[in-house]
């Protein structure tokens, strides 16, 4: 890739614009977009665009998958659609009318919370793995300065878990990032620790699985001193409350002093909280489920492990591996080891094992050169390129190396290999399955054995059984475009709004303007009404009342978006008469607006009037007038 504006462009025109996108961020090779209308994006278009890889829908979210280049196209979609620098921003209603299920929630969730850290979690756990195997093999001692500052290097993260994690959480949750950071550095205050030397005041829950010793109270209330560093469930739900009780404060406090009451009463209220009741029963509950995960493990490791390493690749095309994150992380917090995810292991070595089998068998060129940046990348354990490239697609090469990944996942199981920390990906994460109390050990060496048993499996399985190779042949040349002059293949649209004629590439506005969104022309309004320029059905009305797409009898689909930015209004100056689903004959008034209270808050009127799916027809050509009425011609869409 080497023009990403361009493609950036391209994805977002087809995602529906900046108005259908509630939020956007990235992991290691997708895009992840919250859309409004999941039903306005253009799928098959996007998968079709070179640089994209596929897209997914799951989770709640419209995964566009890029590869290895995705910071680059992140950043150059933020770009593009203005959004904020970290692509977090204030999340509207859903107008699909879609139920999302409390499952997909979660997942949505958890990626949320998490993603944002998972190149840094991943960083530190490399450092603490090479520093762990550094000191097995003798190099550096524990007592050597070097050993403790790398170390520190590598533990600082999780560690300190709790204050990352808040500032994640709470920007999920639409709350302060520093307020989730302050109440995640009260956990790990290290004050706190020491208050549980001596005797307790008193036990509670005495004789049962949570007997806790008492050393202080809060208010005359009791304190269940815990220690949450490197937790992760009590953070989050902390947050979760506090923004609930950020928006009460915000609502009740007046506004000259809310900058610093407002979060000086939240803090008061969540954090006694939190250690009286949110962190001890969070605590509780986090052991049960790490409890629980090792309970299925330990009843059969080599089964479990066939499982998770065989299914571990369809988790990841799903997004349902996000599900497990939380387990490993609590197993690591609460145990210091995680057996679950380690069996997951082998499965990215089985999947290039598959590559590099379909590298040597095809003769076709394309799948070649697709193949050796997907054998390369998954070396280093991102095998998305690898998976919608080329073995998904193939099909067997895809069941082939899941079989692969299962056995490779079953001798994991048997052998007993763990997780120590959450470190890097591919030949980066073997640092991760060193014990740092026993150094290199029998799971660490299962660790390499597994993986190169999943590598051969895979690249014997695919290469034995095969896959139907794509024969290429030579382009046809593209038929000549046979123009019908018949009068009736064509579409008049007349105008929504009175008003002077603006040509789209004059506005300011880079989506409208480059016709990203589609053919069109814009007005600068006279009057405060909108009607419909069509005969057919209102498609969406947004939330903010700004814009409403509408599709005609006779399929020209129409977007109207009233005036630049407007969305910041959030409704504010505008009234609907319509919703989604309603007729309209072309004439039927659909929105008004105060014209006037828009300019005084200093946003620009001109009103693009789009067709979205200009691709669909011949051309779509625009009033030569320099000013319209109401229902006067003003687009014409040649079919």
């Amino acid at each position: 890739m080497s023009n990403y504006d361009q493609l950036a462009k391209d994805i977002l025109s087809r995602v529906g614009g900046r108005e259908n996108v509630n939020s956007v961020f990235h992991c290691v090779t997708r895009l992840r977009f919250k859309l409004k209308n999941e039903s306005v994006a253009k799928t098959e278009e996007l998968k079709n665009l070179p640089g994209v890889i596929t897209v997914m829908q799951s989770g709640g979210q419209y995964q566009v998958v890029i590869g290895n280049e995705v910071p680059d196209v992140y950043k150059a979609v933020v770009k593009a659609g203005n959004f904020p620098s970290e692509g977090q921003f204030e999340e509207e209603a859903d107008n699909s009318g879609k139920k999302v299920g409390l499952f997909s929630r979660f997942i949505d969730m958890i990626s949320g919370v998490f993603t944002p850290l998972l190149g840094l979690l991943a960083a530190t756990g490399m450092i603490k793995g090479f520093t762990a195997m550094f000191l097995s093999f003798g190099w550096i001692t524990e007592t050597s300065g070097t050993y403790q500052l790398l170390n520190a290097t590598g533990d600082c993260l999780f560690y300190f878990f709790p204050i990352f994690l808040g500032y994640t959480a709470i920007k999920k949750f639409g709350g302060s990032p520093f307020l989730g950071m302050a109440i995640g550095a009260s956990l790990v205050y290290p004050s706190l620790s020491g208050l549980t030397a001596g005797d307790p005041l008193y036990t509670l829950f005495a004789g049962t699985l949570i007997e806790s010793p008492i050393h202080i109270t809060f208010l005359g209330i009791p304190v269940i001193l815990m220690s949450y560093s490197t937790s992760v469930i009590p953070i989050i739900i902390a947050t979760f409350f506090a923004v609930k009780i950020e928006r009460f404060f915000k609502n009740i406090i007046p506004k000259v002093v809310s900058t610093f009451l407002v979060p000086f009463f939240t803090l008061l209220v969540i954090v006694p909280a939190t250690f009286i009741l949110i962190g001890p029963v969070s605590t509780w509950a986090g052991q049960l489920i790490g409890a629980g995960a090792t309970g299925i493990y330990d009843l059969s490791p080599v089964v479990t492990g066939l499982l998770i390493g065989g299914l571990w690749q369809v988790f990841v095309l799903f997004g349902l591996h996000w599900g497990l994150v939380p387990v490993m992380l609590l197993n690591l917090s609460t145990s210091g080891a995680d057996p679950v995810i380690a069996m997951s292991f082998a499965a990215s070595f089985a999947q290039i094992g598959a590559v590099l089998a379909v590298i040597l068998k095809t003769k076709n060129t394309k799948l070649k050169s697709l193949g050796i940046p997907a054998f390369i990348s998954g070396i280093f354990g991102v095998t998305e390129p690898a998976i919608y490239g080329l073995t998904l697609p193939l099909k067997k090469p895809f069941i082939m190396s899941c079989i692969a990944g299962g056995i490779g996942g079953g001798i994991l199981g048997l052998a007993g290999s763990k997780l120590y920390i959450f470190g890097g990906l591919g030949v980066f994460g073997f640092p991760s399955f060193i014990n740092k109390a026993t150094g290199v050990d029998s799971g660490f060496y299962m660790a390499l054995v597994a993986c190169g048993i999943a590598f051969v499996l895979g690249f014997i399985l695919t290469y034995v059984v095969g896959f139907k190779d794509k024969v290429e042949a030579a382009p046809a040349p593209a038929p000549a475009p046979v123009l019908d002059p018949n009068p009736n293949s064509r579409y008049e649209i007349v105008s929504p709004m009175a008003g002077e004629v603006v040509a789209l590439n004059e506005i300011n506005d880079i989506t409208f303007a480059g016709e990203h969104m589609g053919k069109g022309i814009a007005i600068r309004p006279t009057s405060g009404r909108v009607v419909s320029p069509i005969t057919g059905v209102v498609q969406t009305v947004y939330r903010t009342k700004h814009a409403i797409g509408l599709v005609s009898d006779d399929g020209v689909e129409m977007l109207i978006h009233i005036g630049q930015d407007t969305v910041k209004l959030k409704g504010q100056h505008f009234t609907t008469h319509v919703k989604d689903g309603d007729r309209v004959n072309a004439g039927d008034l659909i929105v008004e607006f105060d014209l006037q209270a828009i300019k005084d808050a200093g946003y620009e009127t001109v009103t693009p009037i789009i067709v979205t799916n200009t691709s669909s027809y011949l051309d779509v050509v625009g009033t030569k007038e320099a000013s319209v009425h109401e229902k006067d011609k003003l687009i014409t869409v040649l079919s």
